[in-house]
């Protein structure tokens, strides 16, 4: 039961709504199938589209840790100068330039039930519309035994920081056919994410699990079926279903970051500024970081995941044509030509931050197998075909003997920072 195009491009968005996207979806072959291949010419730097997911949730640890997000589009709630003082755990730390950030707390809105916070009136009835009115916990919001709450205090004790999945996303599917008028609509478009077989679902719920995956994968069914079971998906609630769904999120969820910090740091970067000013600014923002990289580590974010169709068209390559981005700090997905894309040819993302990206090609192959299950053949991969066969212990002893350097950039693949 195949979704058609115009439901997969539905969820692309212009300025002024759906968007003309400049590609199609074609199938490749039965070891990569579907791709996504541009229809005309596509110049670098362009925007190729922009989509919006399916459903998106941020990670429930991310949000323990009052990482403050709207709880429909991700988008960070705390202003910039609050975000650098809680990142920096310095409440008296001052922001030069506060009217740069985006932040408009005035519009922030709460569920009138349960108390979740949106960054507007537009995110909370969406939210309302698709999912919430189901998944709204009302006065039970802080109530441990509540089955929701139960299911959500099951997943932190299994999936610890850092990390890579929510069961919120999959309750959040659920809720969304539950809710919906059009209920058929929406499972076909579930479906369009790609299927493995049992032994490569086995291998990511392990993944995302640990060792002892076979009774908390069981204990987790238990709970979402208790929570949410739905008849129109009673096949997700069977162990072999629920098995299926999880990898499905596992395989295909998209990892989202937003930052109001990092929204005021680009409009730094774009001041027009005397050079003694803009020297003593970088040297500000780049002393900020430190300090943030003291205090908190490398959990920059607001973070979560989302379910995009067309994004999940796209394949892999070690050297992609294409990047993603969410530059408008919510859970909007842009994708942008990092080259001249010609009419036919293929659009190509890397599932690899860069610095995975400059590895031997034996540590890249060991990365894609572990989380995506599939040998690259990419033309990079393809040309140091020749190259010893063999873990690269090399590089990782080096990076463990000589750490990040002092005044290494501190970046964030999600964010584009």
């Amino acid at each position: 039961m195949a979704a058609s195009m115009c439901d997969v491009f539905s969820f692309c968005v212009g300025v002024a709504g759906p968007a003309r996207v400049a590609v199609e979806v074609r199938f490749v072959s039965s070891a990569k199938g579907k791709g996504l291949f541009a229809t005309q010419l596509i110049r670098k730097g362009e925007t190729i589209f922009v989509e919006r997911p399916l459903v998106a949730a941020q990670f429930l640890w991310n949000a323990l840790y009052r990482y403050r997000a709207c709880d429909h589009c991700l988008r960070a709630l705390e202003k910039a100068e609050e975000n650098a003082q809680r990142l920096t755990g310095n409440p008296g730390q001052v922001l030069p330039h506060p009217e740069l950030c985006t932040v408009r707390q005035d519009l922030h809105q709460s569920c009138p039930h349960c108390q979740v916070t949106y960054c507007s009136a537009e995110c909370r009835l969406a939210a309302a519309e698709q999912y919430h009115q189901i998944l709204c916990p009302g006065p039970s919001q802080d109530d441990p035994a509540h089955p929701l709450n139960k299911l959500q205090e099951a997943w932190r004790s299994v999936h610890y920081p850092p990390e890579t999945a929510s069961i919120m996303l999959m309750a959040r599917m659920v809720a969304t056919v539950k809710q919906a008028k059009d209920k058929d609509r929406w499972i076909r478009l579930f479906s369009q994410f790609c299927n493995k077989t049992a032994n490569e679902e086995e291998e990511i719920v392990h993944k995302l699990l640990g060792d002892k995956f076979k009774g908390q994968l069981e204990l987790l069914r238990r709970l979402f079926t208790e929570a949410l079971y739905e008849e129109a998906l009673s096949q997700w609630f069977t162990p072999d279903g629920f098995r299926s769904l999880f990898a499905l999120v596992g395989t295909n969820g998209q990892g989202i970051g937003t930052s109001s910090l990092s929204q005021w740091v680009h409009a730094c970067d774009a001041l027009e500024l005397k050079p003694q000013d803009r020297e003593q600014l970088d040297a500000f923002i780049d002393q900020l970081y430190k300090d943030i990289e003291a205090a908190t580590g490398e959990f920059l974010n607001c973070e979560g995941s989302g379910l995009f169709v067309l994004q999940s068209c796209c394949n892999h390559s070690c050297v992609p044509n294409a990047e993603t981005s969410f530059p408008e700090n919510n859970f909007l997905l842009h994708v942008t030509a990092l080259e001249d894309i010609k009419p036919g040819e293929e659009i190509c993302i890397s599932y690899l931050d860069c610095c995975q990206r400059e590895r031997s090609r034996h540590s890249r192959h060991k990365i894609l197998r572990e989380n995506y299950l599939f040998v690259c053949s990419c033309p990079k991969c393809l040309a140091e075909a020749d190259e010893p066969n063999m873990t690269s212990e090399e590089e990782e002893e080096e990076e463990e003997e000589e750490g990040e350097p002092e005044d290494a950039e501190l970046g964030d693949e999600m964010t584009d920072v």
